[in-house]
């Protein structure tokens, strides 16, 4: 039962995840979570290390798309900056906005991971969809008190960082 909550890989953050270490595992394209993976929460500004990272996995050959529960205003000038598509309003866990994505990117979803900060949210619907995971730890801790909660609910589950994911 407990499964559902454990991710396939760990990763400190988002830039540790090599082009190498997905072509080792046929992996062809990332489902990317964006608040508090590819930048803070509610920050409309790229990070440099974002855009480096993004611009890395495209010369690599890796799709990218991000899949986020959050709606279209927050989502699509954040995408458009990178230059990427979307699936906006994702209802992450459940697998809708995977299964778009997927879809989107034409590819296999055995070669296909998502990327994310959340357990109950990214790693839980990853397993739902039958797609691998990689967790990231999130780049700040949110402030707010429903995140408090559901970052204390998680705590049991989270994993610990693993090297030997490289």
């Amino acid at each position: 039962m407990f499964f559902i909550f454990k991710p396939t890989y760990v990763f400190d953050k988002v830039p540790d995840i090599t082009p190498e270490f997905l072509k080792k595992k046929h992996i062809e394209g990332l489902l990317l979570d964006l608040d508090n993976t590819l930048t803070t929460h509610n920050n409309p500004v790229v990070p440099q290390s974002s855009l480096e990272w993004i611009g890395l996995m495209k010369a690599n050959g890796i799709k990218l798309m991000i899949v986020s529960n959050n709606h279209a205003p927050r989502v699509t000038p954040f995408a458009q900056q990178l230059g990427l598509d979307f699936e906006c309003e994702g209802a992450k866990p459940l697998t809708f906005g995977y299964s778009r994505a997927i879809k989107r990117m034409g590819l296999d979803k055995r070669n296909v991971a998502a990327v994310g900060d959340q357990i109950f949210t990214d790693v839980m619907g990853s397993n739902l969809k039958g797609i691998r995971s990689i967790f990231v730890f999130p780049i700040k801790p949110e402030e707010s008190l429903p995140f408090r909660i559901k970052r204390a609910c998680e705590k049991p589950f989270l994993p610990k960082f693993d090297t030997s994911c490289k």
